[in-house]
C-alpha cells in the first residue's frame, strides 16, 4: 500500500450535509419507510447504483459471522426476499442458524437502512416463480455452478456452462431443488441519515408483538 493511500485512509473524510431525517417523515410501518427510500433510490439511479443491493451477514457454527451482498427481489409485509443456492456458505449457515442481518447503503443519497430479524425458507412454489422469470444464462448457471465449493479452473466453470447449455438446448430449465429464496422477517429496522460533524440522524424500529415501536439513537 502506499503512502498516499495509507494517508488518505487515515485522513478522508466526508461531510454529510444533503437531508435531514425527522420523525414526521418516515411512516409508522418501517416496510412503507423502506419502500419509499427504495423508491428514492432508484429514483437517484445511476448516480445510486444496484439500490436494491444489500450487504447480508450469517453467522456460522463456529460462531463467527460471514458478509456478501445480495440482491433484495421482494419486499412486502412479510419482510424481505433473496435468492440464492441452499448449498452455498450462507445458504447451509441460514438454514442451520436462522438468523440474519442486512443493510443497504445508498452513498449519493447519504443514507443507510439495517435490518436484522428471523429467516425463513420461502415455499418452493414461490420459488418456482422467480426462477422463471431469470435471464436463460442465469438459470443454467444455477444448474452449472456449485456455489462456494473449489473448483479446478476456470476453465471447469465453462466447461459445465457449455454442459448444460447443452442439456437443456430443447427443453425448460427447471429449478434446481437446491437453489431457491429466504425471507428476513425484520424485528429491528434502523433507518440513518448521514449529517454535519458526525452529527447522524438514526430512527429505531423493534417489532413487539403485532406492533412496531420507534426511538431515536444517538449517533
Amino acid at each position: 500500500m502506499g503512502k498516499d493511500t495509507v494517508k488518505e485512509i487515515a485522513t478522508s473524510r466526508t461531510s454529510y450535509e444533503r437531508d435531514e431525517l425527522r420523525e414526521s417523515e418516515l411512516a409508522d410501518d418501517p416496510i412503507v419507510a423502506l419502500q419509499r427510500w427504495l423508491d428514492e433510490a432508484y429514483a437517484a439511479h445511476p448516480q445510486v447504483a444496484e439500490p436494491n443491493a444489500m450487504a447480508l451477514a450469517s453467522v456460522g457454527e463456529d460462531g463467527r459471522p460471514s458478509l456478501r451482498i445480495v440482491l433484495l427481489r421482494g419486499l412486502d409485509q412479510r419482510g424481505l426476499r433473496f435468492f440464492t443456492s441452499y448449498d452455498s456458505r450462507k445458504g447451509r449457515e441460514l438454514l442451520a442458524r436462522p438468523f440474519a442481518a442486512a443493510t443497504f447503503w445508498w452513498a449519493a443519497l447519504e443514507r443507510q437502512v439495517r435490518i436484522e430479524g428471523e429467516v425463513r425458507r420461502i415455499d418452493e412454489h414461490e420459488s418456482d416463480l422467480y426462477f422463471a422469470s431469470r435471464p436463460r444464462g442465469h438459470r443454467l448457471a444455477a444448474w452449472a455452478s456449485e456455489q462456494s465449493e473449489p473448483v479446478e479452473s476456470r476453465i471447469v466453470l465453462d466447461e459445465r456452462m457449455a454442459h448444460f447449455e447443452e442439456r437443456f438446448a430443447e427443453e425448460e430449465i427447471e429449478r434446481p431443488h437446491s437453489w431457491g429464496g429466504f425471507l428476513i422477517l425484520p424485528r429491528s429496522m434502523e433507518f440513518w441519515q448521514g449529517r454535519p460533524n458526525r452529527m447522524h440522524d438514526r430512527l429505531l424500529y423493534q417489532r413487539e408483538r403485532d406492533a412496531w415501536a420507534r426511538v431515536r439513537l444517538q449517533p
